[in-house]
């Protein structure tokens, strides 16, 4: 990898890392970060010239994500990371398909880790005091017993991550 891909690739790793944390805290994606992981993906398909191969992969699952958010399963802010990380995957097929599945296990893993915290997590104390990460850990309790939605972002940065660090270390 050129220093200009392995570049790329770990500020679009810690922009993930940034848009999960964020995901798991605020239940959103700013749309800074998908434009960042875009941009930064574009630019690795530049650098390989597969920009039009990733492209039309990246716009059939856009499409499909787009149906699915349509459909009330998915935020908005999920789908744009999703599309934007599916840049950074290189354009074959085969790597785009285990990255989305990859990203589709990960998501059911966590699903069902929020599922049973959903029995076992106590309700949240009505207690305010307490360090800022007890306050976090209450909120997300509060999440937990409404079974509010899943922080998908963590899961897609999962999904990116499992098809680009074999090609990493491969190098």
């Amino acid at each position: 990898m050129a220093d200009v891909s392995v570049f790329l690739v770990a500020l679009a790793v810690l922009l993930l890392v940034y848009a999960a944390v964020h995901d798991v805290a605020v239940r959103t994606v700013p749309n800074w970060i998908s434009g960042l992981i875009l941009l930064s993906g574009v630019g690795l398909r530049m650098a390989d010239h597969s920009l039009l191969t990733s492209l039309t992969a990246v716009l059939v699952l856009f499409l499909f994500l787009f149906g699915v958010w349509l459909a009330g399963l998915m935020g908005g802010g999920d789908v744009k990371l999703w599309a934007a990380s599916a840049f950074l995957v290189p354009p074959s097929w085969q790597t785009m398909l285990f990255f989305v599945a990859n990203t589709l296990f990960i998501g059911g893993f966590l699903a069902v880790v929020y599922i049973l915290m959903s029995f076992v997590v106590p309700s949240p104390a009505a207690s305010r005091a307490g360090s800022c990460f007890r306050r976090f850990l209450r909120v997300e309790r509060w999440r937990i017993s409404r079974r509010a939605a899943l922080p998908y972002a963590c899961a897609i940065a999962g999904g990116v991550c499992t098809v680009l660090f074999p090609r990493i270390f491969q190098t």
